[in-house]
């Protein structure tokens, strides 16, 4: 057995020299004189204009820190900023760096990022010219800096906070998450997003993209599974506040895109949903299994299906969308054949359709065949509407008519029998109409 007093000797010289070193090594290394290298390099890789405050060589954090980063926007859309973060964190291999100054980056993390997504009326993003070459010209005799393939092992951001207008509004999405491991914009690679949505929600992306489309980011081949929880539809900054539309978005599904159709499946469930100003909280969740493809060119896209549920109604959406405005605009048919009643009551008070206090609809069918144009903030749904052999609870037709009953020949009952009800309904962000009602009433005859 060795002697122990060796041992803890042996230890603590181990120690003192860890210590050494931490005190040493940023004395001999001088980060910052890399700084101008780092900006150009950042620059030719981005297409834009990278400022760096200070770097500094630090062993306990494992690598270079860089200090107030900044990445400009595309002149287009911005002469402000589009991120700024507190703090850039390098990870580095420590003996070339020590030994012979040369810079061999393993890691890059972004710390406490502010990061400013914008879209245009002609549906391009601020972040499409990421990684193209700036259009402005070289002054005569400038030296041409070479095309940079950034590609680093992990690619992490931590705490971001991401703006994002749309339309003139905004919404903020917090505690953003960014990972990406053997990133390179000439490979595929994999990906995970995560953030806290407006409203109180969780929203996470977690797939494989790549490689990078330079001068059109969302032309990148991607692949992944979208989760969404609890996301306050009002609060998304993707819909006008004036349209009425309201509640809890559930959702998971999958994007698939080849850079050029991007190909989107899955499940969305509202809760407490809203349609129409005048309307209140829907008493059902409303479920839509869909599928759709959507051309990233062209901006335009096509609904392949569209199941809607609601209890134990299902009814159709077919179409088209259009996503080049600041709202994608939608032109789709909704149909519906004996859907059964009683699921789609809970739903009426959506479209600011309220029974009377008391009453309740018990069985009976419903057929519907609506038209849904519009932006989808905006959206108008007009189309006949026929429902058979339903029951009004608890509804006195001749107590609620008592000035006409006499004349009427009303009865007495204290339920309401509708034998049939047809009608032109159209519903809008102002509110809900019928038109041409006809109304059979078995007891009157």
């Amino acid at each position: 057995m060795k002697n122990p007093r060796k041992l803890l000797i042996a230890a603590a010289a181990f120690i003192g020299v860890v210590l050494l070193l931490l005190v040493m090594v940023p004395m001999f290394v001088d980060a910052d004189r890399f700084r101008p290298m780092a900006e150009s390099q950042a620059r030719a890789a981005l297409g834009r204009e990278v400022k760096i405050g200070h770097l500094n060589f630090s062993l306990l954090r494992g690598g270079v820190v860089a200090s107030d980063v900044s990445v400009a926007d595309d002149p287009a859309f911005s002469r402000s900023p589009f991120l700024v973060a507190k703090g850039l964190k390098v990870g580095v291999e420590m003996w070339p760096l020590i030994l012979s100054r040369e810079v061999h980056v393993t890691s890059l993390t972004v710390e406490e990022p502010e990061i400013s997504l914008v879209r245009a009326t002609n549906g391009k993003w601020n972040f499409d010219s990421l990684g193209a070459k700036p259009g402005a010209p070289k002054p005569a005799g400038a030296k041409k800096e070479p095309a940079q393939n950034l590609s680093v092992e992990k690619l992490r951001v931590k705490d971001g906070r991401i703006s994002v207008v749309q339309g003139g509004r905004k919404s903020v999405y917090e505690d953003v998450t960014v990972e990406l491991d053997d990133f390179s914009m000439t490979s595929v690679f994999p990906f995970m997003v995560a953030a806290k949505t407006p409203g109180g929600g969780t929203m996470k992306f977690d797939g494989r993209a790549g490689p990078m489309s330079k001068g059109v980011i969302t032309q990148t081949p991607i692949d992944g599974e979208v989760s969404i929880k609890g996301m306050d539809l009002a609060k998304t900054g993707f819909l006008a506040p004036e349209s009425g539309i309201a509640g809890l978005l559930d959702y998971q599904g999958r994007l698939k895109s080849d850079g050029k159709l991007l190909h989107s499946e899955g499940k969305a469930t509202a809760e407490h949903l809203r349609v129409v100003k005048t309307g209140a909280p829907a008493q059902k969740p409303v479920t839509l299994d869909y599928a759709s493809d959507l051309d990233l060119l062209q901006h335009h896209g096509t609904l392949t299906r569209g199941d809607i549920l609601i209890g134990q109604s299902l009814a159709k959406l077919t179409g088209d969308f259009d996503t080049r405005g600041d709202i994608a605009a939608v032109n789709a048919r909704l149909k519906g054949d004996a859907l059964p009643l009683d699921s789609l009551a809970g739903l009426l008070p959506a479209f600011g359709v309220v029974l009377p206090q008391g009453t309740q609809l018990q069985g009976g069918t419903v057929n519907t065949d609506l038209q849904l144009q519009g932006p989808v903030d905006r959206l108008v749904t007009s189309g006949p509407i026929r429902v058979l052999n339903t029951r009004v609870n608890n509804f006195n037709l001749r107590s609620r008519a008592s000035g006409i009953s006499s004349l009427a020949g009303l009865p007495s009952g204290s339920d309401l029998l509708i034998q049939a009800l047809n009608s032109k309904l159209r519903v809008a962000p102002e509110g809900v109409r019928a038109d041409g009602i006809e109304l059979v009433l078995p007891n009157i005859g």
